[in-house]
């Protein structure tokens, strides 16, 4: 995908999120909203890939360890949920590493 097209499914996946949190409001566990985004994404046609196993590699050394994004739209963005009251800078730098192991370009 160029970016053009990967800026706008962004947007779309943003208006997919944004769909669902009016749907079911706030407090719920992040597993209910992979759930319901996971259903708003494939109702729009989007491929829809979940908990995908990041690989990590350390000095050619393979670690087997569970690092898992979250849902990843188009292989072209991976969607990390939260739920939490804000955002901090350990939430970005996760999105950033799973971006970096999986070799996606947008999150």
């Amino acid at each position: 995908m160029n970016k053009k097209e990967i800026t706008q499914l962004s947007y779309d996946v943003l208006g997919c999120a944004i769909n669902v949190h009016k749907e079911v409001g706030p407090g719920l566990l992040e597993s209910v909203y992979q759930k319901c985004l996971t259903h708003e994404l494939r109702s729009k046609g989007f491929e829809v890939m979940q908990q995908v196993k990041a690989p990590l590699f350390y000095k050619n050394l393979k670690l087997e360890v569970e690092l898992r994004a979250d849902i990843i739209v188009n292989e072209s963005i991976i969607v990390e949920l939260k739920t939490v009251d804000c955002l901090l800078a350990v939430h970005e730098a996760q999105l950033l590493t799973y971006m970096r192991l999986l070799k996606i370009p947008q999150g």
